[in-house]
């Protein structure tokens, strides 16, 4: 092999291991989604996980060191296509319809939409308080941050003090929206009370439309 070969060679084969992790990443997540929707979260062990994704348990654990991490995975790749969304949307749109549309963009970025986030654990079923509170924090902080970021370009008359207060305010309230949707649509569906033939996705997002339609409501937004 020539010097020239052995150096393409060297620099392109960590763009091939990248990807190939990447790719592994990205089975094991639609794999679980899809088992998750089929069994139900505590039903579905790394075990079984990994068979169907055609690797051995000791990969899986390589990706994510639990299922419950594997579900927080998801959520935390989630956050900074919101992030980046928010201040992107138009001028004219109010801060919580900017949020609303942010996430629904989001969706479309991830492996599999917002599927994960309802068809995987209901937080009754993830243990770890800690970690579950540090991925709740870091959603709602990137969203607070976006929102900064927003209120900064299109209302730069807004005093600092009262422009962070109002992002943080209105993250959290987001955020408690996103969670309102998902316990709501996890208890119908377990009772049965979905509509039939019904998609799962589009069950959810009218429940986060309709979550922060009451948000809007009480903000004041048209």
């Amino acid at each position: 092999m020539s010097a020239v070969s052995e150096q393409v060679t060297r620099e392109t084969e960590p763009g091939r291991r990248d990807r190939k992790k990447a790719a592994t990443r990205r089975t094991l997540l639609q794999t679980a989604t899809r088992m998750f929707a089929e069994r139900g979260y505590q039903e579905t062990t790394v075990k079984d996980i990994a068979a169907a994704a055609g690797v051995t348990e000791r990969t899986f654990f390589r990706y994510f060191p639990s299922k419950e991490d594997l579900v927080f995975a998801e959520i935390l790749d989630f956050v900074p296509l919101v992030r980046q969304e928010i201040p992107r949307r138009p001028p004219g749109e109010p801060p919580l319809t900017a949020v609303l549309n942010s996430l629904l963009a989001a969706a479309a970025g991830i492996d599999g939409g917002l599927a994960i986030l309802f068809v995987g654990a209901p937080p009754r079923a993830l243990t770890g308080q800690t970690r579950r509170t540090h991925v709740l924090t870091d959603f709602e902080d990137g969203i607070a941050a976006a929102l900064t970021e927003r209120l900064a370009a299109f209302a730069p008359q807004e005093p600092p003090c009262r422009r962070d207060l109002r992002a943080s305010v209105l993250a959290r309230a987001s955020v408690a929206a996103v969670r309102s949707a998902l316990l709501i649509h996890t208890r119908d569906h377990a009772r049965g009370d979905g509509e039939a033939g019904s998609p799962a996705l589009e069950d959810f997002r009218t429940l986060l439309e309709e979550a922060f339609a009451v948000l809007r409501a009480q903000d004041g937004e048209a």
